[in-house]
């Protein structure tokens, strides 16, 4: 009966000592957790600030954009300190935007800031525009005259100049048809602003061209060679087109190397009545 007892105790007493161990396991580390966090260093929100290097670089970046935007309405040499004191001004200004008293911080007068700033610059893209296409006209004028001197160049009562280096064939393209072409496009000063690329030819719908291309490919067969110098009437016009400048006349090496002519589907049946 004893044994029992002695071994009873024993089992209480390691129960015991095991609770107390885990215990001061949790206590010591609820300890470590309270040091831990006593040892942390409040965050100085200047030290969350970007450094001056990284300030820099954002800088020139926002400036570089903003840079685009000149470039690609074509701005012209601004007036750069005005444009950087109205960038301060603007990042400088007080109160909300949507408020409005926020306009008389400005320069122009209150109540005619918005029409006086939307009207500013459309008058001056818009004068920026017709002086290019100004320039660009003259130019154009000037190197079709010229061209239309050169050897073998011939003309058309639309403008169109050409020279045929080889006729083809007697199979010609329609203004509908389907052609496949090798060819190379660029600007009087030589600029290529695009061409064929590899050993296959290029499938063009001659209805989906520009005008000088429909009105040119007519006048050679399949296998024939063409020099096209297109006024910007029958190219791109006034609007110009990626990476082509408005009142430009585009001149193109042309290869035809097949033609697929156009076949009109057959009118459908029409539908018997429906009997009553």
């Amino acid at each position: 009966m004893k044994t029992y007892r002695i071994l009873a105790a024993a089992a209480v007493i390691a129960a015991l000592a095991a609770c107390n161990t885990k215990t001061d396991e949790a206590q010591a580390d609820a300890d470590a957790v309270e040091n831990e966090i006593k040892s942390e260093k409040p965050v100085n929100p200047k030290d969350l600030l970007p450094k001056k290097a990284l300030t820099d670089s954002a800088s020139y970046f926002m400036g570089l954009n903003f840079g685009m935007s000149v470039k690609q309405y074509d701005m012209g040499n601004l007036n750069w300190s005005l444009l950087l004191k109205g960038l301060k001004d603007a990042a400088n200004s007080k109160g909300d935007f949507r408020d409005s008293a926020f306009i008389y911080q400005f320069k122009y007068n209150p109540g005619e800031q918005f029409s006086t700033f939307n009207q500013t610059l459309d008058k001056y893209i818009r004068m920026r525009r017709d002086y290019k296409l100004a320039v660009n006209k003259e130019k154009e004028e000037k190197f079709l005259a010229e061209n239309l001197k050169a050897e073998g160049v011939q003309v058309t009562e639309s403008g169109l100049q050409y020279i045929i280096e080889e006729a083809g064939s007697e199979l010609k393209p329609g203004p509908k048809d389907t052609v496949y072409v090798f060819y190379k496009g660029q600007t009087p000063d030589g600029k290529v602003f695009d061409e064929t690329k590899g050993e296959e030819p290029v499938r063009m719908l001659m209805n989906r061209v520009v005008k000088g291309w429909t009105e040119g490919l007519q006048l050679i067969g399949e296998g024939g060679k063409i020099k096209l110098f297109i006024p910007s009437s029958l190219g791109y016009g006034e609007r110009g087109n990626s990476g082509i400048e408005p009142n430009t006349p585009l001149c193109f090496d042309v290869t035809l190397q097949s033609v697929k002519p156009f076949v009109e589907k057959p009118a459908e049946p029409a539908k018997p009545a429906k009997k009553k």
